[in-house]
């Protein structure tokens, strides 16, 4: 049994979308769309299936859709998907704003349909790994940095790349947001292309996010700190280190603590985040990235970008930007 799939938006990412289902030995690539019909019939030549002039024309043709369309467009286009009863595996963000995404995920279970959101961290290895070891964290520290590129300009780095570990906090911290406290600045496109957020949980834990994408290296790294001891992750190099008093080599004259060191082989996110969408799709396996984690994930990226909107004024009103 298969799953027939169209591909809406084959821009960079969506091609890698149409070239994964291609190639998925329980998907089937019936189509592409894309409002720019020349490059509809690239993709569709080079993954071997159909171009679609019209949306419309797609969805009687498929069982599924994998949106890869600018976040503006992701409301309109899962709702129609959604209410034709198709499934939906949308890319982060799920909409662009709250009312959006929670109509989305209304309209996928009235028509018990699978509405699947794509952060990809949570189909690493590196997330299973933290996971694995700390469960209640005191305090987090992420940074995703990387250099400039045109692509993905269209949101602020807040949608763009923070959203990615503000979703992976969100899956390690059990607890509601108390207050997020965050900067940030445009520097080479119309949205922040900096973002430092510091974002406290209900429980005490707090984390501090960094995110750009202008800076001259890419760095992705996170470390976390609990009453279980002290992780570090280096995503860039697959690279773990997690101190603790239960698992790995003593370490001497350190009261009994010990040093684990993990590492793990670069794995294929969107060739596993397709199979957990044929899963929940053909045999009803629970979802594993939500529309409730989607909801979630887009209201901390949200509220942070209001509190950059909040401390920009003050900057103004104090002189230090103009």
């Amino acid at each position: 049994m298969h799953l027939n799939v169209g591909v809406v938006g084959v821009g960079h990412f969506g091609r890698l979308h149409a070239l994964k289902a291609a190639k998925h030995a329980e998907e089937r690539l019936v189509g592409v769309y894309d409002p720019d019909f020349k490059r509809a019939e690239q993709v569709a030549r080079e993954t071997g299936c159909r171009p679609y002039e019209h949306y419309e024309a797609l969805l009687p043709d498929v069982d599924a859709v994998i949106i890869a369309a600018p976040a503006e467009a992701h409301y309109a286009l899962g709702c129609q998907a959604l209410k034709a009863g198709r499934h939906v595996l949308v890319e982060k963000p799920i909409a662009s704003t709250i009312s959006e995404g929670r109509e989305m995920a209304l309209l996928a279970e009235e028509h018990q349909a699978v509405l699947q959101v794509g952060h990809l961290l949570r189909y690493s290895a590196e997330h299973k790994a933290i996971t694995e070891r700390i469960q209640s964290p005191l305090y987090i520290e992420a940074t995703r940095i990387a250099p400039f590129k045109p692509r993905g300009t269209d949101v602020s780095v807040v949608l763009d790349l923070m959203i990615h570990d503000l979703d992976l906090v969100l899956s390690i911290v059990d607890s509601p947001i108390h207050s997020i406290d965050a900067l940030g600045a445009a520097v080479s496109s119309e949205h922040e292309d900096i973002a430092n957020a510091r974002v406290r949980f209900e429980n005490g834990c707090v984390a501090a996010i960094t995110a750009s994408r202008i800076s001259l290296k890419t760095e992705r790294r996170m470390r976390v700190f609990s009453q279980d001891g002290y992780l570090s992750a280096n995503f860039m190099k697959c690279e773990l280190t997690y101190i603790n008093k239960k698992r790995g080599f003593p370490l001497p004259g350190t009261g009994g603590y010990r040093r684990e060191a993990v590492t793990w082989s670069e794995i294929d996110h969107l060739s596993a985040e397709h199979t957990a969408f044929v899963a929940s799709c053909l045999r009803k396996e629970a979802v594993l990235v939500d529309a409730r984690a989607g909801l979630r994930a887009l209201e901390a990226a949200l509220n942070v970008t209001e509190s950059i909107r909040a401390s920009q004024r003050l900057m103004e009103q104090s002189g230090l930007i103009r």
